[in-house]
């Protein structure tokens, strides 16, 4: 009785350590499953201004998908992009030929495939505070995501920089050209710091611009983003092209030209010969002189 009550007691341990290997196993495909089609998790919050903060943040994203298809996923971002008050800066959709073969169905008919994918680079530019709504909004057109990369590089010390060089740039032209007007007597001081004057007024103004190009950066955030599809197959029934030996005639036509030809070379071999009468003239001479030559000998 002992015996059977602990063999009872392994074989349920066993069964116990199964049925938990089993749905550890589920949980592990259910996650990797979850990770790989929860397409939302790719929204972020990272870098998002705060109201009353002094940092700025230039937000770019680079993201890389698989669709169900190209062209329909392209138009969808094109009209999320319109949607959220961005642009689109760059599109480029292309078919890419894998393979192309032909297989002769019968004597006027070929079967051409074709195997290609579809692919489509994209840039746009939203609104910085709209950037997450849109990265969500197209994370619905994902089968599979292969990256996802969101940068935030904090541009406030680099703008602070700039206004401060403007200001400096602004003083010093205010100096500069009282200089000229009370002081400048001789024309080479004049020319000296005239072009003085000439250099600050370039580095405000790079200074400025290098700055309005920053805020234009920080005001709109740039999207990269790469999709394709699964290797699609086209096939198309053509008309066979009929080669040379389809268009030559028949053996009777070709006999008959054949003698043609061969009168017409007759003809101009007699017209050759005529032509030279004097070289055959002077070699049938030569030849009679030599021959009595030769009988003297």
């Amino acid at each position: 009785m002992n015996k059977i009550l602990k063999l009872s007691l392994i074989l349920l341990g066993v069964f116990t350590v199964i049925i938990s290997c089993k749905k550890s196993d589920v949980a592990s495909e259910e996650l990797t499953s979850d990770m790989a089609v929860n397409a939302d998790s790719i929204s972020s919050s990272a870098a998002v201004e705060k109201e009353g903060s002094t940092r700025k943040f230039i937000r770019t994203a680079d993201l890389k998908f698989k669709v169900k298809n190209v062209t329909q996923s392209t138009y969808t971002i094109e009209n999320i992009t319109n949607k959220f008050d961005g642009f689109v800066t760059y599109t480029n959709l292309q078919s890419n030929i894998i393979d192309k073969f032909e297989t002769k169905i019968s004597q006027d008919s070929t079967l051409e495939t074709t195997r290609y994918n579809v692919e489509n680079n994209i840039t746009i530019r939203v609104p910085n505070k709209r950037l997450d709504t849109v990265i969500k909004s197209i994370s619905k057109q994902i089968d599979f995501l292969d990256y996802r990369i969101i940068k935030a590089d904090d541009v406030s010390l680099k703008m602070l920089s700039n206004q401060l060089s403007q200001k400096r740039s602004s003083t010093n032209e205010k100096r500069v050209e009282k200089a000229i007007d009370t002081k400048g007597k001789k024309i080479n001081d004049i020319m000296e710091a005239e072009n003085n004057l000439a250099n600050q007024k370039e580095q405000n103004d790079n200074s400025k611009l290098e700055n309005l190009s920053i805020q234009d950066q920080i005001n709109f955030s740039t999207l990269t983003i790469q999709i394709y599809q699964h290797e699609s197959v086209k096939q198309e029934m053509i008309a066979n092209t009929k080669d040379y030996n389809y268009y030559k005639p028949n053996i009777g036509i070709r006999i008959i030209d054949s003698l043609k030809t061969g009168w017409y070379v007759l003809l101009d071999v007699i017209v050759f010969i005529i032509e030279i009468w004097w070289f055959l003239l002077i070699a049938i001479g030569g030849f009679l002189l030599y021959k009595k030559y030769l009988k003297k000998q």
